[in-house]
């Protein structure tokens, strides 16, 4: 599980877990009370008036009338009443419960949470793995990762950081067998990784997208954290188009990872590369990092941002990335109100630090003739946003294909065609 810099915090997972048990609540006696007047429903006699006041009666033709009328009123509402009383009542299908002060009705609504989150893991976990690491040279660490098994061939779908080092894996399913398992490829530019293994009569797990997620949305985090297989938490998606900088629980190894997903379900050690699903049962994403200097902060790689080297890997061509070959900053309204610039989105290609060039030297980017400065607004018609960022919008090329790119250069706008390099290993 990859963190963020700002510290690590290991845990024991044997260290034992004190539970304390407290006795009932003192329950009030009901019939006790200090309320001295006699209840509503007393059949106690009221106290006999003292005072009686003498009036002269009616006549005895408004007395007929009168009580003519009344008779008649009163066999009518007693008609309404009777038959009120007679009739069955009728459940209203779909109708929402009235909200009784007291009434147990919240089990209806919750129930139908329940089984939301039941299907989607029963649909998931049987593809979601155990990745155990052996490192390589004497006296190195092992290690316990997560994976999610999106074809039947045996492909695996995991972080880069729970494989990377590692001289031997082995995959063990949920039902329980156990599979040598061979790293296929290293994604150069996210972390994510591709793992294989040999075997029959395989899980998957159903792929969504990442596309449309929206703030508030279902989230279930699938996963073996601290060793404990297939464990499940449920939160939300808390935000979109994050950029972290993220650590190795060694801290020796940073990286910064952009337009991943936020979510509150809890990611633990050992989650990484496992899936994060939708209410669909659907897998929209790969947990990658959680935040240890604050609680309900955890992060995943969008589906979306995978697809590309699943695709690559099923083909049998090697993991690669597009690459334009230029370091920018996202334009933000802050960013554009310091830089003066015109809109209040885009990639504005420079660095944050001053030092070399954000232009690489025979990159594609160069040989385009962009230029510090430049702000990229969209890319093939499509406009760059906080969400959706330069680097996102060229992710479903590949290496050689052309791109037009629409650029804001000294306040005037113009077309420029890129041709796509592929993605070096060390950037």
């Amino acid at each position: 599980m990859m963190q963020d810099a700002d510290r690590s915090t290991d845990r024991d997972p044997t260290e034992p877990v004190e539970v304390q048990r407290y006795g009932p609540t003192p329950q009030r006696d009901p019939y006790r009370s200090n309320w001295q007047a006699a209840p509503a429903w007393s059949n106690r006699p009221g106290a006999r008036s003292q005072a009686v006041t003498v009036r002269r009666g009616l006549g005895a033709l408004p007395v007929i009338v009168i009580a003519i009328v009344a008779g008649i009123a009163s066999g009518a509402l007693s008609a309404v009443a009777v038959s009120n009383l007679l009739a069955e009542p009728v459940e209203q299908v779909g109708a929402a419960p009235a909200a009784t002060p007291g009434a147990d009705r919240v089990s209806d609504v919750r129930i139908d949470e329940s089984s939301a989150v039941i299907d989607a893991v029963d649909g998931v976990a049987p593809a979601v793995v155990t990745i155990r690491t052996q490192g390589d040279g004497l006296g190195a660490a092992s290690g316990t990762g997560s994976g999610v098994m999106y074809d039947e061939s045996g492909w695996i779908l995991t972080n880069r950081h729970v494989v990377e080092d590692a001289s031997a894996l082995t995959v063990i399913l949920n039902d329980g067998r156990s599979f040598d398992g061979t790293v296929y490829g290293i994604d150069t530019l996210t972390d994510l990784a591709i793992v294989t293994i040999d075997g029959e009569d395989l899980p998957t797990a159903p792929i969504g997208t990442s596309m449309g997620l929206e703030p508030g949305q279902l989230a279930i985090a699938i996963g073996n954290p601290l060793g404990y297989e297939n464990t499940v938490t449920t939160g939300i998606v808390s935000g979109l188009g994050r950029q972290i900088t993220a650590s190795d629980a060694s801290q020796t190894s940073a990286e910064t990872l952009r337009n991943l997903i936020q979510t509150d379900a809890a990611i633990n050690p050992g989650n990484s590369g496992g899936p994060l699903v939708n209410s669909a049962g659907q897998v929209i994403g790969i947990n990658t990092a959680v935040s240890t200097n604050a609680q309900g902060l955890g992060f995943a790689i969008p589906i979306d941002v995978a697809r590309p080297i699943m695709d690559q890997a099923l083909a049998g061509e090697p993991l690669t990335r597009p690459w334009i070959g230029v370091y920018y900053v996202p334009v933000s309204a802050a960013i554009a109100d310091e830089q003066d610039l015109p809109v209040d989105a885009g990639a504005l290609i420079g660095t944050t630090d001053g030092g070399s060039s954000p232009i690489f030297e025979g990159s594609p980017a160069e040989a385009a003739g962009l230029r510090v400065g430049d702000v990229i607004v969209a890319v093939d018609d499509v406009h760059i946003t906080m969400e959706h960022d330069l680097s996102t919008l060229i992710l479903p090329h590949a290496p050689g294909d052309t791109i037009t790119l629409r650029v804001l250069r000294d306040n005037s706008v113009r077309e420029i065609d890129v041709t796509l390099g592929e993605l070096p290993a060390d950037n």
